[in-house]
């Protein structure tokens, strides 16, 4: 018998689910006002498709926008973004994560109160972006470790973190902080989704002879799925749709490993399951989830 074992966190999480409704009841209430995404709304090519298709352009400049409706997405946005919106007399649909918002509250509150701003993440990401933005101007800000070990040691530093950010690696940069800096502060805005997921993704890689992780390949928290798959089990495959799965993939294994990152909708991983039902033919199959 075959057996296709999921994280029972894969999937959605809750500030993607709040982003796509707020999208879709925009979209329902739509009028003759174009609506806008700055940016795609979640980090899922399919996801966002579905959305084109409802109205719902994607725009990636925010003084591109000069009518209608403009939906903030899940990783929110800078504040000067936010204000060119506003001075274009834009109606803001603002669906950033409330986890978002509380790590850019957060970077604002420390930077206002004299401290140093580490922030634990990849400075190209969006969600980055926006919280470094937040940060009071002449503040120094940190996002690497190599950044943190050539500077000033007299400086009182505040850590925090992009949301989707391996608490593995958050600790590297706390305990760097205490090495360089006598007064430390620490936020840990990682979503506890995202912790929850990556130690559930731990543990299906363990027991899989193959792993797939299921999500966008502009999607960071599905890349570091990938990533802490990978260390545990060599045969893990990043895929962004259950077409990317071949026969050779799952040969001669037994139980085939799922996992799915943040932006992945749930007809994406249904359709894998269904995918790899029908590579195995007529054999047996068993879905259940982990834990």
């Amino acid at each position: 018998m075959k057996e296709i074992l999921i994280a029972r966190s894969a999937g959605f999480c809750f500030g993607v689910k709040r982003a796509i409704y707020i999208a879709d009841e925009t979209a329902t209430k739509k009028g003759e006002e174009p609506i806008h995404s700055l940016g795609p709304i979640i980090h899922n090519p399919q996801a966002v498709e579905r959305l084109e298709k409802k109205g719902i352009r994607v725009v990636e400049l925010a003084d591109d926008i000069t009518c209608g409706k403009a939906i903030i997405r899940s990783h929110g946005v800078t504040q000067s973004d936010r204000a060119a919106l506003e001075k274009n007399k834009i109606t803001i649909i603002d669906a950033t994560c409330p986890f978002v918002t509380k790590a850019q509250d957060y970077a604002r509150m420390l930077s206002r109160e004299g401290y140093a701003v580490v922030v634990v993440g990849d400075p190209n990401h969006p969600e980055v972006k926006g919280i470094i933005s937040y940060i009071e101007e002449g503040v120094s800000v940190f996002t690497s470790v190599e950044e943190m070990r050539s500077a000033k040691k007299g400086q009182k530093v505040g850590v925090v973190a992009q949301t989707t950010q391996s608490f593995d690696n958050f600790v590297v940069f706390v305990v760097e902080a205490m090495r360089r800096f006598q007064e430390v502060r620490v936020f840990n805005t990682i979503c506890n989704a995202t912790k929850l997921r990556q130690e559930e993704s731990k543990g299906v890689a363990g027991k899989a002879d193959v792993m797939f992780v299921l999500g966008g390949y502009n999607s960071a928290n599905t890349r570091r799925l990938q990533e802490i798959c990978s260390e545990i089990n060599p045969c893990t495959r990043h895929i962004e749709t259950e077409d990317e799965v071949t026969r050779p993939m799952i040969e001669g294994a037994s139980v085939v490993g799922v996992t799915a990152g943040a932006s992945t909708p749930q007809w994406i991983i249904d359709g894998l399951v269904e995918r790899l039902k029908d590579l195995w033919g007529g054999e047996k199959v068993e879905v259940s989830f982990y834990p």
